[in-house]
């Protein structure tokens, strides 16, 4: 980190001065609130990603060194030892939950997991092969209609509330878009079971049937809950942020993280990683798929690979490696898909390109190759991330409510358009 404590600018002969603010790990920013009063100039970062929006004490990432913090924990410790629901906990509050703590949080969750059977109606006003995140985020953005009367932000309890209830409600909806679009009766959410196997049971579990799971399928979604609880101001949690600032309530703040998270760019990622393994088609394709990758000029790129933010390893990629592995073994799953990406896996990580410039399969890779796995439909993978990433969501969501240098965002612009010129009367153009 930096040791100095202010930056010197020269703005046409003119001296400025700005602090320097640092934070407890990563990069010390400059502080520019009072640049143009000082130079006459905004600043210009084309995606803010040099620009730091918030003062943030949830998640800390370097992605140089492959490092991913909740709350100061490692992603690793908290991927072997804990449960997707004390993450939540975790972000959330800013602690590690005592047993009673722990408990208490549970019962809440579960016992808030119902929907509104009005909200079935809601359902049915979908086509049937509508994407499930078009019904994910129109359904989420209904719930204030349902909460309506415990909507305001000034009230903490209030705002707890409204997390919880994102959290325990995600895949209660989630489930019910994937059954409504193979016209299943939306199934009601099972209190006796753990927050994973709840959900698996609503998704899964056919009318007058019942489920029997495998218990390594439940641990595999609750890690990859984990993996996908937060990821500090990406695109969908600096989302949720901006249309926090306004002063909207949580439901419709999370609704618009889900619009975000929809993008390929975002949390279609997953996705993008089935549709290239269907691309390639067979194991034997993959060597030259690996060739076809290494010559730019054939526009074929091996989706699932490499990091905007991790520059040298993905550590989330590491963990859930194992718990690809250990889900392909047990279930003993019999797809050509599946063989393609593990021995696209083997020969990537063999391949001195791809060494080279750091090109390691990511959290993508593997989670869409678990998804595939478990059987769960290609277009529900971003609904999936979604129900991990709803904890980081409202976990951001509170702590802005409280941060008293909160403000509605507002960024500036580069203007391109025309210049003040005058109406022409349409008969004289």
């Amino acid at each position: 980190m930096s040791d100095f404590d202010q930056v010197s600018l020269d703005a046409g002969g003119k001296p400025v001065t700005l602090p320097v603010l640092k934070g407890t790990l990563g990069n010390p920013c400059i502080d520019i609130a009072t640049l143009p009063k000082q130079t006459g100039c905004f600043t210009y970062d084309s995606g803010f990603t040099a620009t730091a929006s918030c003062k943030s004490a949830v998640t800390y990432i370097d992605g140089d060194e492959g490092v991913l913090l909740y709350r100061g924990y490692p992603i690793d410790q908290l991927a072997g030892k804990s449960s997707f629901l004390e993450v939540a906990y975790l972000l959330i509050n800013g602690e590690l939950p005592t047993a009673e703590q722990m408990a208490g949080f549970e019962h809440e969750v579960t016992h808030h997991t119902m929907m509104h059977e009005a909200l079935k109606n809601f359902f049915t006003g979908f086509r049937h092969d509508a994407h499930p995140m078009a019904m994910l985020c129109g359904s989420v953005a209904s719930l204030s209609a349902f909460y309506h009367d415990t909507l305001d932000l000034n009230d903490p309890e209030q705002r707890r509330m409204a997390a919880v209830r994102l959290i325990a409600k995600m895949p209660t909806l989630a489930a019910a878009a994937y059954r409504y679009s193979i016209g299943w009766p939306i199934a009601y959410p099972k209190n006796e079971l753990d927050y994973s196997s709840r959900f698996l049971h609503m998704m899964f579990e056919a009318p007058g049937a019942q489920l029997e799971l495998n218990p390594v399928v439940a641990k595999a979604l609750d890690l990859l809950f984990i993996l996908h609880a937060d990821h500090e101001q990406n695109a969908s949690t600096s989302t949720v942020r901006l249309v926090g600032s306004t002063g909207a309530n949580p439901y419709a703040c999370v609704s618009a993280g889900i619009a975000a998270l929809w993008g390929p760019a975002h949390g279609g990622a997953n996705e993008a990683v089935l549709k290239m393994l269907e691309e390639i088609g067979t194991p034997d394709n993959v060597e030259s798929a690996i060739a076809k990758a290494k010559d730019r000029s054939s526009g074929f790129r091996l989706m699932g690979f490499g990091h905007r933010v991790y520059k040298n390893f993905d550590p989330r990629a590491k963990i859930i490696r194992e718990m690809t592995h250990k889900v392909l073994e047990e279930l003993g799953v019999d797809d050509p898909l599946l063989e393609v990406a593990m021995k696209l896996e083997e020969a990537a990580l063999k391949d001195d390109y791809f060494v080279e410039r750091k090109l390691y399969p990511n959290v993508d890779f593997y989670s869409g190759i678990i998804y595939k796995a478990l059987k769960i439909p290609t277009e529900m993978f971003t609904v999936m991330f979604a129900i991990g990433r709803t904890a980081g969501w409202v976990a951001h969501w509170l702590e802005q409510q409280v941060d008293p240098e909160a403000k509605i965002g507002r960024p500036r612009q580069i203007y391109t358009g025309a210049d003040v010129r005058d109406y022409v009367p349409v008969d004289k153009r």
